[in-house]
């Protein structure tokens, strides 16, 4: 019921805010189609702030939602997905705000079908296929390529063309498939496994030239998806341009932005390889003569030294050399001998000093009996005994006349102190 209110009695604020939000809540939960125009993730709270805009007018209601109903989405909910919302209209009277609480969000249009394609890729991808383990690497040159593509199509005319452009040598083998519609993924398969099982094929293309979702979406079929995947050519997917990313993509070997850039991946640039081939002549060249000019600046350094310049002054300096210790070693073992003579002659010398010949010859002689006893004593001797006197040349034969003793020790002391007393006076 209306409120009654006049200009003498008006409802204060309060009232009319609680009287709103008594109605909007009578409304109920509703379901509501729009766009994500905005999502705010606030760190700390349980609660999602999102923005529903109409998709015709310039309309749009604040949403919320829980952190749960949010997360559990698949795919992730993100800003320009079309969705309907079944939420529950509530008005905050201390703001003055209305806004809807979310109890369920669905894709739908084109949010839908991207759920489909993500749900197809986790499942594929949880299976391997698009693991960067099974990737191929392409063949520098191949010999032959093959081209799954529209009949005279814009993409068939600018693989070849930019391939022949870099590469006019290179080989195609075209086969044409349908690249649009049911039957595209059947077709585009077909082509697949006739290429795959030429022998002199070394890489096959898959080109189309773009287009909206629903165009692309045989290029996300699970069967050519694991036609792909179990082909043993690899193949190169150059499907749509750098926005679009089909499911062929993750599974093929290499992917092409455009038709374009698959030509540029499969063939090298002959100019650009003949350039290169140059400049690894040049760095070649260049390392040949810098090793050769450092190997003759190395022999001249070597033939530039004396020894080997005049190898004979070598053995010059060496044969003075043998010489000098020559004649040192002569002299050494001549002042050696000299003084080992000199030792011989002064032992000699003190042999025969030492020697009694030597002493017979200074006038000593030795007295020997008949019996050849050596004579120390007169007590031995008798007048007429024969004696034998020994001198330094020879014996003398003698008999003994008179044997006169010496006097005893003191007296001769006596004798020879008084001979010296009278000497001095």
């Amino acid at each position: 019921m209306a409120l009654e209110t006049s200009p003498q009695s008006p409802a204060p604020v309060r009232q009319i805010a609680n009287a709103i939000a008594g109605w909007v809540d009578r409304l109920g939960a509703v379901w509501v189609e729009g766009q994500i125009a905005q999502v705010n993730r606030r760190p700390g709270i349980n609660t999602v702030f999102m923005t529903l805009r109409d998709a015709v007018a310039d309309i749009s209601v604040p949403v919320t939602c829980s952190r749960t109903l949010f997360d559990g989405l698949n795919p992730p909910l993100v800003e320009g997905a079309s969705v309907v919302v079944h939420a529950k209209p509530s008005y905050y009277a201390n703001r003055g705000t209305l806004s809807l609480y979310a109890r369920e969000i669905r894709m739908v249009g084109l949010g839908e079908l991207l759920a489909r394609l993500e749900r197809r890729r986790q499942l594929l991808a949880a299976e391997g296929l698009f693991a960067a383990e099974l990737k191929r690497r392409l063949p520098f040159l191949p010999g032959k390529v093959g081209l799954v593509t529209a009949p005279s199509s814009a993409a068939e005319r600018d693989v070849l063309e930019n391939a022949r452009r870099r590469w006019p040598a290179v080989a195609f083998e075209v086969a044409y498939a349908a690249m649009q519609g049911p039957r595209a993924a059947a077709e585009v398969m077909e082509a697949l496994d006739r290429l795959d099982r030429a022998p002199d094929i070394e890489v096959i293309v898959i080109a189309r030239g773009g287009g909206s979702v629903e165009d692309l979406l045989p290029f996300s079929d699970e069967a050519l998806v694991r036609a792909v995947h179990r082909a043993r050519t690899p193949v190169v997917s150059a499907i749509g341009h750098e926005p679009d990313s089909p499911l062929l993509d993750l599974v093929a070997d290499v992917r092409a932005s455009t038709p374009t850039d698959a030509a540029k991946l499969v063939v090298p640039d002959v100019v650009e390889e003949l350039r290169l081939v140059a400049v690894a002549r040049d760095r070649m060249r260049s390392a040949l003569g810098g090793w050769l000019a450092r190997e003759q600046a190395g022999l001249d350094a070597l033939r530039s030294r004396p020894a080997l310049a005049d190898p004979r002054s070598l053995l010059d300096a060496r044969s003075e050399e043998v010489s000098q210790l020559r004649d040192r070693a002569r002299r050494t073992l001549g002042h050696a001998l000299d003084r080992a003579a000199d030792d011989i002659g002064h032992h000699r010398a003190r042999a025969r000093a030492l020697s009694p010949l030597a002493t017979l010859q200074r006038g000593y002689s030795v007295l020997q009996d008949a019996d050849g006893h050596v004579v120390t004593s007169v007590a031995g001797v008798a007048a007429g005994s024969a004696l034998s006197v020994r001198v330094a040349d020879g014996r003398i034969r003698a008999t003994t006349t008179e044997v006169q003793p010496d006097p005893p020790a003191e007296t001769t002391a006596d004798t020879t102190a008084e001979t010296a007393e009278e000497h001095d006076g």
